[in-house]
């Protein structure tokens, strides 16, 4: 499961409704207040006696809500103090929280919604009406002004439930992003961009309005916000379509059919890279003359992660002429793979070490022969390089008698999910639904 992230914090839906509520009250009364104690005790002159039923001037603007973030080493007073409040009243909200939380040890990234109202007359001080933060997965803290002009604290908790997902939407951005709205963590999408790297170049496969679906397991809060990511039950893209099926102890997918998607090879080692230069006779650009160019090149950035395309042992992890860093595995039945210019090895990668399709073997740079920083990958078949782009490589294997047929159970259950009635609208250009 994905641990909860303090740097994600935001107040959602139910916390956020209630903390609101209690805000709201607050700036209410506190307003009301201050206008009381601001209007004029002398009696009007007979001058503006006529002015008299008119409301008087309130002495503070409405209130206005503020976001800030403690910043790296900073104190919690110190960030309250940047709502422009009194030394003295940041101190006062300090103690108060200080009763229900540690105010002294907090992690940078920490959010803070407060309203604040402004004084109308230039001397006076901004007042703070009410505070809210999230001091856990599905807890908060609200602070608000009594009718006295008190500090009041109440700490709001919600209910932890297990939730199975099942949302499509149009990809806008990216597929992280489209992938969030719909209440997808960071980790299920990850594993979504693993899954389809066996099939699909998301360079140039995907693009802006295709559609996808996703099932997963999640815990939710009552107001369904996403606390942790577990099981990525389903995902479909461009028609392909891959189902969680458990093997013993291990978890493998499927398409529909039954067939195991992992292929022997990545069809990409770089998630996301764009392809810069294919498989052939070309101009060198740094030589400058025309030579054989025995892979095809991924632009990305510095440090990009690069994936071993599939599992083997490291037979070169070492410094190769024009190639810079160069690192080689080999696979089974004659194939190998190669990967060029990388900037640094991943921990622990050296000759003989086995690896896993899919794991971080080592990140992208620009050593040797390179104009900027890209990944050359190539593929050896017996000892010869063949083009990446069309060599056909094994496929995976395929299900049959008992497993099958628990597959096909496994598999009903999710296609059920998928059929059901839309119960909770998903607010993207998409439109698609979310399904409980």
């Amino acid at each position: 499961m994905e641990d909860y992230e303090p740097r994600r914090l935001s107040l959602r839906l139910a916390p956020r409704v209630m903390a609101l509520a209690a805000v709201l009250l607050a700036v209410f009364v506190a307003w009301k207040v201050i206008d009381l104690r601001a209007a004029p005790k002398a009696a009007p002159r007979p001058a503006v006696a006529a002015q008299a039923a008119a409301p008087p001037q309130p002495a503070f603007a409405p209130p206005e809500a503020v976001l800030i973030k403690v910043a790296r080493g900073e104190t919690l007073e110190a960030a309250i103090l940047r709502l422009g409040i009194p030394a003295v009243e940041a101190r006062q909200v300090v103690d108060v929280l200080g009763q229900a939380m540690d105010t002294v040890h907090i992690e940078a990234g920490l959010a803070l919604e407060a309203a604040v109202a402004r004084p109308r007359a230039p001397q006076g001080s901004v007042r703070l009406v009410g505070l809210s933060l999230r001091t856990g997965p599905a807890s908060a803290l609200t602070l608000s002004r009594t009718f006295d002009g008190a500090l009041s604290l109440r700490q709001l908790d919600e209910k932890i439930r297990d939730d199975t997902v099942a949302a499509d939407g149009a990809i806008e951005g990216s597929l992280y992003e489209t992938a969030e709205k719909l209440g997808a963590t960071p980790a299920i999408t990850a594993q979504v961009m693993k899954l389809f790297s066996h099939k699909l170049d998301f360079q140039r496969d995907i693009q802006p309005g295709d559609r996808f679906k996703l099932v997963f397991d999640r815990k939710v809060t009552e107001s369904g916000r996403t606390i942790s990511a577990g099981d990525l039950e389903y995902a479909e893209l461009h028609g392909v379509k891959f189902y969680r099926f458990e093997r013993g102890r291990n978890v493998e997918y499927f398409d529909e059919t039954g067939k195991n998607i992992k292929g022997f090879l990545l069809k990409t080692p770089v998630d996301g890279a764009r392809i810069t230069s294919l498989f052939g006779l070309r101009r060198h650009p740094v030589l400058g003359y025309t030579r054989a160019h025995e892979g095809i090149d991924f632009g990305a950035g510095v440090g990009t992660p690069i994936l071993a395309a599939g599992d083997g042992v490291v037979l070169e992890a070492r410094r190769w002429g024009g190639y810079g860093n160069w690192l080689r595995i080999r696979h089974t039945a004659g194939w190998d793979t190669g990967y060029g210019h990388i900037s640094r090895y991943a921990p622990g990668i050296r000759p003989g070490v086995h690896v896993r399709q899919g794991q971080v073997v080592a990140y992208v740079g620009a050593t040797g022969l390179a104009t900027g920083p890209h990944l050359h990958y190539e593929i050896w078949r017996n000892g010869a390089r063949v083009n990446p782009l069309s060599t056909r490589v094994p496929q995976g294997s395929v299900l049959a008698g008992a497993e099958l047929a628990r597959f096909r159970a496994a598999k009903a259950r999710i296609d059920g999910l998928l059929a059901a009635p839309r119960t909770t609208a998903v607010a993207d250009s998409g439109g698609g639904p979310i399904r409980r």
